[in-house]
């Protein structure tokens, strides 16, 4: 019975003798891993990075530009809808008393015929024609056919009056009717847009701190911080009061205690009590939400925003605002809490 034999190449490996073999075994074997780690996904194609806070404020941006020009159409079309139906409001008033004074005309006709024609002739028409001579009954007669005439002609005018205010009522009704559908469109695309917009700002990296009124800033790790600069930031605009803690007026100190006091950190309304309240920073190490006081005597605190700038309530005259704090000598910088 014959034996199956290996051929004679494969009945041992001279790994020894054989280096370059060896090698390209090795290497196929390493690629033939490779291909089975790809394909099990052991090898996982780089992780997509985050987009930016850049990045996310140029999106924003280019919603913006859609959106301003929809918000101005939407108000353009909402002006013109209040003109036109203040406008049919007023052609409604015209139409009703002649709606009202054709239908006694055309009342008065409907009695006419109804008489003369019904019930035939009334009394008084019945001693006419037995009493009155016939060149008089003829007049009678012909007053009475032009009285008819008459009434007719006054509803044909009332009646052509009231087709014309129609006509142009029906006009401005079938406006208004298209600019509704377009205001109920923009204010829908509007929405939408919106709603995109607070998606990236959601999106926002949580140590960001975007508010309306100033910069946005990135890093704030605290969430005090965080807190008492969104606060400070919708003051924007407040006028300064001397004296002041808010909610609609402040003064320097008043703001900044008014802020922390919407994070749970209790300031006392003096800078000199605020400076004394709070951890000392040196300039190099400023943080967003650190306080950062003026002059000699501390009679002057604002809330950092980092590079440079602040918000505070100035003086008199001059509103809660965003400015640098470069305008002041600077006295130093506190970390409340």
């Amino acid at each position: 019975m014959p034996v199956a034999t290996m051929p004679p190449h494969r009945h041992g490996l001279n790994t020894s003798a054989r280096p370059g073999g060896l090698r390209r075994g090795v290497h196929r074997l390493l690629v033939l891993v490779a291909a089975a780690a790809v394909g099990a996904g052991l090898l996982a194609a780089p992780a997509h990075a985050d987009p930016t806070v850049d990045e996310i404020e140029a999106q924003i941006d280019k919603k913006w530009e859609q959106l301003e020009p929809t918000i101005e159409q939407y108000n353009k079309v909402r002006a013109q809808l209040k003109v036109n139906r203040q406008k049919s409001a007023d052609l409604q008033k015209k139409i009703e008393p002649l709606a009202l004074q054709s239908e006694l005309a055309l009342n008065r006709v409907g009695d006419l015929a109804s008489r003369y024609y019904i019930s035939g002739p009334s009394h008084d028409i019945g001693s006419l024609l037995v009493s009155v001579k016939p060149d008089t009954l003829t007049e009678q007669l012909t007053v009475l056919d032009r009285l008819a005439a008459q009434e007719r002609k006054e509803v044909e005018g009332v009646l052509a009056v009231r087709a014309k205010y129609d006509g142009e009522k029906q006009k401005l009704d079938a406006l208004i009717a298209t600019q509704t559908r377009q205001q109920n469109e923009l204010a829908a695309k509007k929405k939408q847009i919106d709603a995109e917009i607070k998606q990236l700002e959601a999106s926002m990296p949580k140590t960001t701190v975007k508010t309306e009124g100033c910069p946005t800033i990135n890093g704030v790790t605290s969430t005090a911080a965080q807190k008492a600069i969104k606060t400070a930031c919708q003051q924007v605009g407040d006028p300064y009061v001397w004296g002041a803690t808010g909610p609609n007026s402040f003064d320097c100190s008043g703001l900044t205690q008014y802020a922390y006091k919407s994070a749970g950190i209790s300031l006392t309304h003096h800078t000199g009590d605020q400076w004394n309240e709070g951890k000392a920073v040196a300039r190099a190490d400023a943080r967003p939400g650190d306080l950062v006081f003026f002059f000699s005597g501390l009679s002057h605190v604002g809330l950092y925003l980092g590079n440079n700038q602040m918000v505070h309530a100035p003086r008199a005259g001059k509103p809660v605002q965003v400015s640098s704090i470069n305008t002041m000598p600077v006295a130093g910088f506190r970390r409340p809490g």
